[in-house]
């Protein structure tokens, strides 16, 4: 787990990891009777850390790419999501496109590594566009008026966007994609059968309180 995208799984001050995944991961453990070890990685580094062994199985919102399906194997659908625009509140109706915020003008604020920056390369080639390292602390940036866009999962946007009174979440007509997050792993079929048969279980009787659970922790520290 990265511990920096909320709800998924979040690094607290204290160093504790928490978030909708972390509950998974702990259910995961329990049904297969062993003790769960939670790896720190970064965006940015989860496909050399997969390929590298460095962990089982990669989980905190992690989204299916056509690159990580050739190198690995994801479990069965989680959840579906796509990418949508979090603003300024007063700027809600003003980035509601992909040309309203691919201009000079606009500073967009991406974190390294992962979809959001794949997105964001790919359709602001014109914007001011700045890496910001911490994605914990990202959604500041434009709460306090030093980018003015980060494009990013839905799930995140409608999360910064309750518990940060000056971020809204623009007025799109729809996300501007779609894509399907899932549990990420080495090729290994067996493994992802065996994870398969507890996801089928989890999905109906852990998954949709934990997000709720998540959804409503204070990550603003």
């Amino acid at each position: 787990m990265t511990g920096d995208y909320a709800p998924y799984s979040y690094l607290t001050p204290t160093n504790e990891i928490i978030g909708a995944d972390v509950k998974m991961a702990e259910d995961l453990a329990a049904y297969l009777g062993v003790d769960l070890v939670i790896i720190r990685t970064e965006w940015r580094k989860l496909s050399r850390d997969l390929l590298a062994r460095k962990f089982d199985i990669a989980m905190g919102g992690i989204s299916i790419t056509p690159y990580r399906e050739r190198i690995g194997l994801f479990t069965e659908k989680l959840i579906e999501d796509g990418k949508r625009p979090i603003v300024r509140c007063e700027d809600r109706y003003k980035y509601t496109t992909i040309e309203s915020i691919n201009k000079p003008e606009v500073r967009v604020i991406v974190n390294p590594g992962g979809t959001n920056n794949e997105f964001t390369q790919e359709n602001f080639c014109n914007a001011s566009v700045r890496v910001f390292p911490d994605n914990r602390l990202i959604f500041r940036e434009i709460a306090e008026k030093r980018a003015d866009v980060m494009v990013t999962d839905g799930v995140e946007v409608e999360l910064q966007a309750r518990q940060n009174e000056e971020l809204c979440a623009a007025q799109v007509k729809q996300p501007f994609n779609c894509f399907i997050k899932a549990y990420w792993m080495r090729k290994d079929e067996e493994w992802r059968d065996i994870v398969n048969d507890w996801l089928k279980i989890a999905k109906v009787y852990v998954w949709p309180s934990a997000l709720n659970t998540s959804l409503s922790f204070n990550y603003l520290y």
